[in-house]
């Protein structure tokens, strides 16, 4: 299961580029050029999709990273990204995704239910979950409540092995 942003706030903008370019990469690549003097040789129109591009990567980025530093030590991977390329050459991210082990841990429901809300946790870490977020958080207290019960029936077979009392007079 991917913990996946997909919200775009200017579809119709990065619609456009992803034509042009799409890939998924490590975190480190697609860095965007942050030198102001470069957006002045474009037209205002153009200037304006690069900001909005420049935007949308930073919100992607602060996004996954969100997810990745919640997860801890269930993140299978760090954030892969998919870029665009802007009027000015440089690729943006404009989506991206984090990998969460999101099995139940085997014959332990008290590490399965920590590990749920982790997993929970990790889902809406961003400002802004988007709708995949809250689907995975969903499931996640689907399995928590799961190991909730099968917690409750392991502490109650083990309530009822323990000695018996003789009530009678």
């Amino acid at each position: 299961m991917q913990i996946t942003s997909v919200a775009y706030n200017n579809s119709q903008l990065i619609n456009r580029y992803q034509t042009q370019t799409k890939s998924q990469s490590a975190e480190g690549e697609g860095k965007v050029a942050a030198d102001k003097s470069q957006i002045q040789e474009f037209d205002p129109r153009q200037q304006s999709e690069i900001q909005a591009l420049k935007d949308r990567d930073r919100e992607v980025r602060n996004h996954e990273q969100a997810h990745v530093s919640a997860a801890g030590g269930i993140a299978v991977s760090g954030a892969s990204f998919q870029f665009v390329t802007g009027p000015d050459g440089q690729r943006y991210a404009t989506g991206g995704e984090v990998g969460i082990d999101t099995s139940a841990v085997a014959n332990d429901p008290a590490a399965t239910l920590r590990k749920a809300e982790t997993i929970r946790r990790a889902a809406l870490a961003p400002a802004q979950p988007s709708s995949q977020d809250y689907s995975v958080a969903s499931k996640a207290a689907a399995m928590a409540n799961k190991a909730s019960v099968e917690l409750l029936r392991v502490q109650q077979g083990s309530a009822d092995s323990g000695s018996q009392l003789d009530v009678t007079v």
